[in-house]
């Protein structure tokens, strides 16, 4: 069977940048800079990494972005006094806490003191719980975001299509199969959230239309797990063991890429297809915070 068509992510990211410079454009005619602040605790390697990539990002729009770093030690008080500080200053527009955070502060404390107008992640309660009532003023979380820009930009039909999410998280599997079974354009699917107790898993993924993998389990998804011609995500971040990689380790998705792409229809590669998206979500719920913060209607 031919390799299936590639979802390029990069590609459909710059597409969302365009209109997102357009909205900076209008903004700034009306004396607004957009600005994002991110919330780094400790110097986890990864982090670095992640919050580097959005700050090239928020560089090449023009969004003026400032990096706010804790030690490991931090306090949640002591995080919970910098969210305030930030909600309170009117030149910030959103605020991005970057994950995994200490053992000692709890995220869902963290998460719920971000303010909603503020929260560009989407991870406040108030916000999830808009988006379960498919009230659009709030702010849908980045990936999950991302994953539907990304299947409609590819012409996947999802109306009507079967959907399995892999993975029950907060960040991407919950939000993920509430906004693609809402009653909307580009939505509509039944969806099916599936998890490790999940009876029968091989084949509630084989009848899946689109497969969405956000398990967090390098290459869970092989080749027969997926039904010929489906499309199939690949939300995977997994690190791991590579001796001839530099720091002896590389990262690779949930997906079994090269052996899946022979039967799937279409298929996102890892890197290059969820996590552009990711970044371009953040970047246009930063932009529209800031038009929100000045009643303008972008």
């Amino acid at each position: 069977m031919a390799a299936a068509n590639l979802i390029d992510g990069r590609a459909i990211a710059d597409k969302v940048h365009e209109e997102t410079r357009r909205q900076i454009a209008v903004l700034k005619e009306n004396g607004i800079q957009p600005g994002l602040a991110f919330v780094r605790v400790g110097e986890d390697s990864a982090s670095k990494v992640y919050v580097g990539m959005k700050e090239r990002a928020c560089a090449n729009l023009q969004i003026q972005s400032r990096t706010h770093v804790l030690p490991d030690e931090a306090s949640e008080k002591e995080l919970l006094q910098l969210i305030l500080r930030l909600n309170a200053d009117p030149g910030v527009h959103g605020i991005l806490i970057q994950a995994p955070l200490p053992k000692q502060i709890r995220g869902s404390a963290i998460y719920a003191a971000v303010s909603p107008g503020k929260d560009v992640d989407g991870f406040h309660p108030v916000n999830m719980g808009k988006l379960l009532l498919g009230d659009t003023s709030g702010f849908v979380p980045c990936t999950p975001a991302g994953v539907q820009i990304l299947l409609a930009h590819s012409g996947t039909l999802i109306d009507g299509a079967n959907v399995v999410v892999l993975g029950r998280g907060n960040i991407v599997g919950k939000p993920l199969a509430a906004l693609l079974g809402q009653k909307a354009p580009h939505a509509n699917a039944t969806v099916t959230l599936c998890h490790s107790g999940t009876r029968n898993l091989v084949e509630h993924c084989r009848a899946a239309d689109i497969l969405i993998a956000a398990i967090g389990s390098p290459h869970f998804v092989k080749r027969d797990m997926v039904k010929p011609g489906a499309v199939v995500i690949d939300v995977g971040v997994n690190r791991v063991e590579n001796s001839t990689a530099e720091n002896g380790s590389k990262l690779v998705g949930d997906v079994d890429f090269d052996a899946v792409q022979t039967v799937a229809g279409k298929i996102t590669p890892n890197p290059g297809g969820v996590g552009p998206m990711t970044i371009a979500m953040l970047l246009r719920n930063t932009v529209r915070a800031a038009a929100d913060a000045h009643g303008i209607q972008l």
